[in-house]
């Protein structure tokens, strides 16, 4: 990639970042308007969404607009910016959902409201305090994602083109998280049920949905060229996906912002795992059971899950399969329809979503 193209995405992640900074300085104003005992909530946020971030979802979105040959100005900045918003509640609602200590190596927003509780020594029970607090925060960014999408100065037709697509993504986000959940009420894995659980619950509203909203407010999309995108983004956000399921068993803590094994420690049915289960001796189940899903799960434990998923080949498999997805969404960028100028872009961030330590 060159240097220029380098350069014009580091500048759009500013440019998002400078956009989201103004918004929530706005709201956050609001909020203290309000109450100051907001000022918790408007900070938390804040923090949450401006302190770290790699910014994935508005860059795709930008590989989008770039591919429809979209000249970028501040309000397709702010629509794309909006993005960020969206994923927050996501992931302060999974964090709560998974019962998660951390995020990005800090406490998840529940476990930090609950802190709150107990340092300022309010009435009533603290982790209580802090799950209500957490929903209500996730719930927030998702109004504050409509707000600024809406709010972005679009025209009318880029509104329209948009809109639905921006619908659509948040219906398969919650899809897919409940998939997530009731993933785990099952009693035996199920390879095709985990796949489709990480297209839904994250390839899709990481990956395509944002490349296909960069593309309608580009003004210039074309029936080709959203299929383009979606041959493109499909097999990359599931590779995304499956880059993150390695991570979550055998990423570096100092890296991932989240202790080591956690996904292990959740009882998290990924891929990997219904990998590893579907290659199991009968004996090997019955010794996964003793450690898989414990919240008190130790280092021993985590070391004799991940030496059983590397014996079993699934941990090489499901690498193998990146590389595969990866190749397909990389083949697709030489589709016509898709300009020429973005594929640099695409190439870029494919290699950002799939080679990443954290």
């Amino acid at each position: 990639m060159s240097s220029e193209n380098q350069s014009r995405l580091v500048s759009v992640r500013h440019e998002v970042e400078e956009e989201l900074r103004a918004f929530l300085t706005r709201q956050s104003h609001y909020l203290n308007q309000i109450s100051s005992d907001l000022s918790p909530v408007s900070t938390a946020i804040t923090s949450f969404l401006l302190d770290s971030g790699k910014r994935l979802r508005p860059l795709f979105a930008f590989a989008g607009f770039a591919s429809g040959k979209g000249v970028l100005d501040k309000a397709s900045t702010r629509a794309m910016a909006s993005l960020e918003l969206l994923q927050a509640c996501a992931l302060i609602h999974d964090d709560l959902m998974d019962g998660s200590d951390t995020r990005r190596g800090k406490p998840s927003i529940h476990r930090h409201f609950e802190t709150l509780h107990i340092q300022d020594e309010l009435e009533g029970f603290a982790p209580q305090y802090g799950l209500s607090a957490a929903v209500l925060l996730g719930d927030l960014s998702l109004v504050w994602a409509d707000q600024m999408l809406n709010s972005a100065g679009l025209t009318p037709k880029q509104l329209l083109d948009v809109v639905p697509i921006y619908d659509e993504m948040r219906v398969e986000l919650m899809a897919g998280q409940f998939l997530d959940i009731h993933e785990q009420t099952q009693k035996h894995t199920d390879l095709d049920r985990s796949m489709k659980i990480a297209r839904y619950k994250s390839g899709k509203y990481t990956i395509e949905r944002p490349l296909h909203m960069g593309a309608a407010l580009s003004s210039h999309s074309t029936p080709e060229l959203m299929h383009a995108l979606s041959e493109y983004g499909l097999p990359l956000g599931e590779a995304f996906q499956f880059r993150d399921d390695l991570l979550g068993v055998f990423g570096d803590p100092s890296l991932t912002g989240k202790p080591a094994g956690d996904d292990l420690r959740e009882g998290k049915r990924t891929a990997l795992i219904a990998m590893t289960d579907a290659r199991c001796s009968e004996a090997m189940r019955e010794e996964s059971r003793k450690y898989f899903g414990k919240n008190d799960l130790d280092d021993k434990g985590i070391a004799i899950l991940q030496d059983m998923i590397i014996s079993t080949g699934a941990k090489e498999e499901l690498e193998t399969m990146i590389d595969d997805l990866t190749g397909r969404a990389m083949n697709a960028i030489e589709n016509p329809a898709i300009d020429e100028g973005a594929r640099t872009f695409l190439t870029e961030l494919a290699l950002i979503a799939t080679k990443r330590s954290k």
